[in-house]
């Protein structure tokens, strides 16, 4: 397959005017000019040409849970549901996520595997979506956030056992719940911490033994700290929350910043309306936090937490708008949503960018995304692993 474009994103914020990508099987196999590349290309290639169109990285959705629907109760609509009804609804939502331009989604939870199971279809080529770096079952304890994933846990032969577990089943990541969280009606305040430090470092350990990185769910600021400390490589939400307010610590922020630890803050799609249901002091003092942390240098890595409440599994794009509120530059942005996210999640080495020997993850839009972010709604095509995706 042969794509041109008027544009196409070689590097952070930087084109390739009248530019190509020759794919062959899943690979990028050239990109360059477009008459120098069309001339590598076999006479018979398919060529998709978009002489006004964008060609960037595939974009990467660094937190979903697929086994969830986006609706008022998630939690309800999963309990009331089959393993196969909810792997026949998964596969709905994966196309959605593929469709509007992620070829990468992390899944940072779900129920019995089926996230797995899922990928594999994926990988298999019979069911369309992106693929999927999935946690499997994520580390709680005993009625702590999320419990009815099935991954309650106490001490720490039972940390251990869970991140066997999920090794064995082929997560791509490991997942604590290391605070708990609004989704858990009745569950520990989302600003409480949930495990011992030897039970979050046994989990850090075991995962590292066996070259996994660790997602830490972290809302309380005791929580962040408690993960900075065991050596996380991703903080979740990150939302420096107390009983009382918010305490930004600087001492930990630097930690995350010198250990390189990523950041998903997991913004909504519709964050424009967090000021109605939090109020309008309270939503300028979260807006802030993630401000701060990415004036202070934090790697930040895009996600939307699709699934949960109102957060459907489109929303990417209209989630990105917000740190463009906050006055981060477009490149920067798309950097979240590709390069950086791809590294954060350990696939950087083979998605995250348009480049030879990488993955051919693409998406193909009208307009100019650095200049303006909405032209990343104007999907003309997908490529995820070199299988073209088009909406119908």
């Amino acid at each position: 397959m042969l794509i041109t474009a008027g544009r196409v994103l070689v590097g952070s914020g930087t084109y390739l005017d009248d530019g190509a990508v020759l794919i062959k099987g899943d690979s990028i196999a050239a990109v360059g000019p477009r008459a120098q590349i069309t001339n590598q290309a076999d006479p018979d290639a398919e060529h998709l040409a978009f002489p006004a169109g964008t060609v960037v990285p595939g974009l990467i959705d660094a937190h979903v849970h697929l086994a969830f629907d986006g609706g008022a109760d998630p939690v309800a609509t999963l309990h009331e549901s089959s393993d196969e009804i909810l792997l026949a609804d998964m596969r709905h939502r994966a196309e959605q996520l593929l469709l509007s331009g992620v070829t990468t989604a992390r899944d940072l939870g779900d129920r019995n595997g089926l996230a797995l199971r899922l990928d594999e279809e994926i990988a298999r080529g019979s069911t369309p979506g992106p693929r999927i770096v999935s946690a499997g079952t994520p580390a709680t304890p005993p009625g702590g956030h999320c419990h009815f994933l099935g991954g309650e846990v106490s001490g720490v032969a039972e940390v251990r056992d869970l991140v066997r577990r999920n090794v064995a089943a082929g997560a791509g990541v490991i997942k604590a719940m290391v605070t708990g969280g609004g989704l858990t009606k009745d569950g520990p305040k989302s600003w409480r911490s949930q495990f011992s430090p030897e039970e979050l470092q046994a989990l850090v350990d075991e995962a590292h033994q066996a070259g996994l990185p660790v997602a830490a769910h972290a809302h309380g600021t005791d929580g962040i700290t408690a993960a900075v400390e065991a050596g996380v490589d991703t903080i979740e939400h990150c939302t420096w929350m107390t009983d009382d307010g918010f305490d930004l610590r600087q001492d930990v922020l630097k930690q995350i910043i010198d250990r390189d630890i990523a950041v998903c803050p997991a913004v909504s799609p519709h964050w424009q309306m967090l000021p109605r249901f939090f109020g309008e002091e309270r939503a300028a003092a979260m807006f802030d936090l993630v401000r701060q942390m990415a004036e202070a240098g934090a790697k930040l890595i895009a996600g939307t937490d699709a699934g949960v409440q109102r957060a459907g599994f489109d929303g990417l794009v209209p989630a990105l708008s917000f740190y463009a509120h906050l006055g981060l530059p477009n490149s920067r942005i798309l950097d979240m949503a590709t390069i950086e996210a791809a590294d954060a999640l350990g696939v950087g080495e083979t998605t995250g960018r348009i480049a030879p020997g990488f993955r051919a993850d693409l998406l193909v839009i009208d307009g100019d995304p650095l200049a303006d972010l909405g032209a990343l709604k104007t999907v003309r095509g997908v490529v995820a692993a070199g299988r073209l995706h088009e909406s119908a």
